[in-house]
């Protein structure tokens, strides 16, 4: 596992970015869906007291059982930035997956990888510093367009900054707004997709992400107690 290394400010940070962004594996197609382990992460804040707290749940990926779990607290060391959230969230997140009794498998961040406007979001960060394939399965496009797929759970389109895409609109229920797929580290968008819809068996959000931010919101709660 690479060591993380907390910059001074936004352009080391920048910096950071652009020498990690040059070791992100893209041409391995990651994990078979529906086999091994998938791994949710995800952080909630206190903001008055500068406390983060992250969560990892592990879930077996084909029946999403849960396998494992772990939370750690931590201290907010670096400003809201966007573009940079993952200097918020990267120490910490760390420290749970760390704790974890069994490996990972894929992991899945609440976040983007590809689609970011540096090409290098919180799963392409992840998965570079601890080496696991990983993918981002967010809530919104971020400053990305789309056409909106079609009505169907499966159906997806193009995320796109101008001309390239970076990702996936996807539609996981249907009639119900899609998520946005983006490629972390050590996986192919196709793949990304395929685990995300059998991780959405559901709901909108992949079961490890709504695991992991109930068990870190709850352990917040207790933490801030």
């Amino acid at each position: 596992m690479t060591t993380f290394r907390t910059p001074a400010d936004a352009a080391e940070a920048h910096a950071i970015q652009d020498t990690l962004r040059a070791r992100v594996v893209l041409d391995e197609p990651g994990p078979p869906p529906g086999t091994g382990r998938a791994t949710g992460v995800d952080v909630a804040y206190d903001e008055e007291r500068d406390v983060v707290v992250a969560a990892a749940v592990v879930l077996d990926a084909a029946t999403l059982d849960v396998v494992a779990e772990t939370t750690a607290v931590g201290r907010v060391t670096f400003p809201y930035i966007p573009g940079l959230l993952a200097f918020r969230e990267i120490p910490t997140v760390l420290t749970a997956l760390e704790a974890l009794p069994v490996d990972p498998g894929l992991v899945v961040c609440d976040g983007y990888g590809r689609a970011h406007p540096r090409r290098f979001g919180l799963a392409s960060h992840l998965g570079v510093l601890t080496g696991l394939p990983v993918i981002g399965v967010a809530k919104n496009p971020f400053t990305f367009t789309y056409e909106q797929p079609g009505p169907r759970r499966g159906d997806s389109s193009p995320l796109l900054d101008r001309d390239e895409e970076v990702g996936r609109a996807l539609r996981t229920q249907d009639g119900i707004k899609p998520v946005y797929v983006s490629v972390g580290h050590r996986t192919g968008l196709d793949n990304a997709c395929a685990h995300t819809l059998l991780l959405a068996r559901d709901f909108r959000q992949p079961e490890t992400t709504r695991r992991a931010d109930a068990l870190c919101r709850q352990a917040l709660r207790e933490a801030t107690a």
